[in-house]
């Protein structure tokens, strides 16, 4: 289950699968959020605020995580197969 909330902590949204590969999430605010085992394959993050995010078992092959600020974000088991973390 994959649960996104605000930064006060209210849920705004939970999915049982989450599919987001390719998507175009650049400079995205996803502090917090519950990411696990989601499709992120070649998205675009650039930018994208992932302090905190929950990513583990995440397929995050071929994404663009430019400038995107994992601080405390959990990539445990996650694939980051070629995508780009400079």
């Amino acid at each position: 289950m994959i649960t996104i909330k605000n930064i006060h902590g209210s849920v705004l949204l939970t999915l049982d699968i989450m599919n987001l590969g390719g998507a175009n999430l650049e400079r995205a605010d996803l502090e917090g959020a519950d990411l696990v085992e989601a499709n992120l394959g070649g998205a675009d993050l650039e930018g994208a605020n992932l302090k905190g995010t929950n990513l583990k078992r995440a397929n995050l092959k071929g994404a663009n995580l430019e400038g995107a600020d994992l601080e405390g974000a959990d990539l445990k088991w996650a694939d980051l197969e070629g995508a780009d973390l400079e």
